[in-house]
């Protein structure tokens, strides 16, 4: 944690991360593959982005000795810092204005969503709240299953969601929903953070034998719902994915920026990127 000053006023803090990858220095905010989607920094009064991502770089290639820095905040614009030695890739998401009323929404999904919801609740599909830590060994196992449809593994470990679960659902701020069938079989699960106006689509996964019931559909719309009802104002669908514009979303850009010391570090980490895509598909041929 850092606090961005300008003057003598805090105007921001920041949040990140330092890790080593192969011998490299790094300060995450966040780091490509953590599964966060955004980091960042925290506002407290308007400053000028330009500055508090320059003073940023100054700080981790300075005090903290880092080699390579990587931010992704939700507020920043690549524009603003143009010039000043950034590499800015604009990653796609999409967003969900959900301070309309629940008609207004669920009209604004397209008719095939509508149908696959309403196809769902006649096959008997319900959508409950679920606790606790067992319910990342319940997750995982089916997310090993989707990512097994196409020969892959999932990009982190079980261990990853229980450290969610254990830190997070304590404060109220994590959603865990599960679909079951008719018969009371979990089919599907789905894990929705959420604070103040904004909640998030982190993660989702379903068996694939039952996927025609269409219960991730009627997932998402539970989680929407739910945290429209605790205040939210805006639903993340934690990134891109064609099959989310059924549900009516706007399309935004949230620039990923990067610096390195040393221009042999960019190109090192295309280099690893490419290494660990191989690995895990190397991985995926092997799946029990």
């Amino acid at each position: 944690m850092a606090e961005v000053r300008d003057g003598s006023r805090v105007v921001a803090f920041f949040t990140g991360l330092v890790l080593r990858r192969f011998g490299v220095p790094i300060l995450g905010s966040p780091f490509l593959g953590w599964g966060t989607g955004y980091l960042g920094f925290n506002r407290v009064q308007e400053y000028s982005s330009r500055d508090a991502v320059s003073a940023l770089a100054d700080f981790a290639f300075g005090r903290l000795g880092c080699l390579h820095l990587e931010i992704r905040d939700r507020r920043l614009d690549a524009d603003a810092v143009a010039g000043i030695g950034f590499v800015a890739q604009r990653r796609r998401t999409f967003e969900l204005d959900l301070r309309a009323s629940e008609d207004e929404i669920w009209d604004g999904f397209k008719s095939t969503c509508r149908t696959a919801i309403r196809k769902a609740e006649k096959s008997g599909v319900s959508v409950e709240e679920a606790h606790g830590l067992a319910f990342a060994d319940e997750y995982y196992a089916q997310l090993r299953d989707v990512f097994a449809k196409q020969s892959l593994v999932p990009p982190y470990g079980v261990e990853f969601v229980r450290e969610l679960i254990r830190h997070v659902e304590p404060s109220g701020r994590l959603l865990l929903l599960r679909a079951r069938n008719a018969t009371g079989e979990s089919i599907a699960t789905g894990i929705f953070p959420g604070h103040g106006s904004m909640a998030y689509f982190w993660g989702g996964a379903s068996r694939r034998e039952h996927q025609a019931l269409r219960p991730n559909d009627l997932m998402m719309w539970s989680a929407m719902r739910h945290w429209r009802a605790r205040g939210a104002e805006v639903f993340d669908f934690g990134g891109a994915g064609d099959y989310k514009r059924k549900f009516g979303p706007v399309e935004i850009n949230v620039p990923l920026m990067r610096k390195s010391r040393f221009a042999v570090i960019e190109q090192l980490r295309g280099a690893a990127k490419h290494a660990i895509e191989v690995r895990r598909r190397l991985a995926g041929r092997h799946l029990p």
